[in-house]
């Protein structure tokens, strides 16, 4: 039996316990440092709440407006990409996914399998699913590229541009034309998508060869599949899901917006175009799911962000703290209320698979 076990290959062995707990260990403690340490040089939770206090009824009105329509704008990404979905079935499931991930480290991944577990109970395909997600992933990847080219371009037009500015514009709008490029091509046709996936295995094999990694395989054929079940879709409503998409992060901004000239923030102090540029670069940065939601990570970025940009340090932590308690901590009581309402309504149920076919997706792929 001992024999057995040290014949085991490592990579069937599970991983050492401490690197499952170092990662949600050192999660703690960044938010830990932002909350302690970080914010208190700015503000106070005594300071931002005079800050709303402070403001008009018709203020609050104006903002409470705006996070609804936020949280409204979820939904119209997913009932574009779920042929057959109805608005309430969609805001069921993103309520209850974005509170998922804004509450648990690697959340998305849960939020993942909820997302086919809330979909299946509703008839729809693990098929219809994979395209939704792929789908809407990819724009909204689109998006968070996109918005830093666009916000840097308007810096340009609004100041004398940097070297910097330049530099990083042109980086940006090269990565998004070549993603635009590739997925044109991967849309084309069979054996284009099949190509473009070898040359990505080719480019990442050769990084992995550097940290003595072995090789990719298979991703011409992952490209191809990719391709096969998202191309009818995109092909139909490619316009509406970049509509979509754009309303949805640019809703979240306009919150963001709000709260700060609320608070104090000045249009003379941090421009529109500034709050944009701080936005998308702090969104980018949630990419990489260093917190749940990018708690702390997100506070950091955007409120020494726009205290560089000329803000006064108080009221910019005070305008990005209300930003994140109606789009942060807001949603997560409301997908609590909403995954109750999953579990326990019985009047959206179908058996498995039996939604309404569509062409525009392959259930068989």
């Amino acid at each position: 039996m001992a024999t057995v076990e040290r014949s085991r290959p490592a990579a069937q062995r599970p991983r050492p316990a401490w690197r499952r707990v170092l990662p949600p260990l050192l999660s703690l403690v960044l938010v830990a440092a932002v909350f302690a340490w970080f914010l208190p040089q700015f503000t106070s939770l005594g300071d931002v709440w005079a800050t709303v206090r402070a403001m008009s009824g018709l203020q609050i009105a104006v903002l409470a407006l705006a996070t609804v329509w936020n949280l409204a704008t979820y939904q119209f990404v997913m009932v574009t990409t779920t042929p057959g979905m109805t608005l309430r079935q969609a805001t069921v499931s993103t309520q209850t996914t974005t509170a998922v991930s804004n509450t648990v480290l690697g959340g998305a991944a849960i939020a993942l399998g909820l997302t086919y577990a809330m979909n299946s109970s509703w008839g729809f395909s693990r098929s219809r699913t994979s395209v939704s997600l792929l789908t809407s992933g990819l724009w909204n990847n689109f998006a968070k590229l996109g918005l830093p080219v666009v916000a840097l371009a308007l810096l340009a037009f609004s100041a004398p541009p940097s070297a910097a500015r330049l530099t990083a514009g042109a980086l940006g709008v090269i990565g998004l034309a070549a993603s635009l490029v590739g997925l044109w091509l991967v849309l084309r046709s069979r054996s284009s998508a099949a190509r473009v996936g070898l040359a990505l295995a080719r480019g990442a094999s050769g990084v992995l060869r550097l940290v003595h990694r072995p090789p990719v395989s298979g991703w011409d054929r992952a490209f191809v599949t990719f391709r096969d079940r998202t191309v009818l879709l995109l092909r139909a409503r490619w316009h509406w899901l970049t509509l979509a998409t754009l309303v949805s992060h640019l809703s979240l901004f306009l919150v963001l917006l709000l709260a700060l000239r609320f608070s104090g923030v000045t249009a003379e102090q941090v421009g529109w175009v500034e709050v944009l540029a701080v936005f998308a670069f702090a969104r980018l940065l949630t990419a990489v799911p260093f917190t749940p939601g990018g708690l702390g990570v997100i506070e950091v970025a955007m409120i020494s962000g726009l205290a560089a940009a000329g803000g006064e340090r108080a009221e910019v932590a005070a305008g990005v703290l209300v930003f994140r308690l109606l789009t942060y901590l807001l949603p997560i009581p409301i997908g609590v209320l909403t995954h109750l309402f999953w579990r326990r309504n019985t009047s959206w149920r179908r058996a498995p698979n039996s939604a309404p076919r569509t062409d525009l997706v392959p259930e068989a792929a």
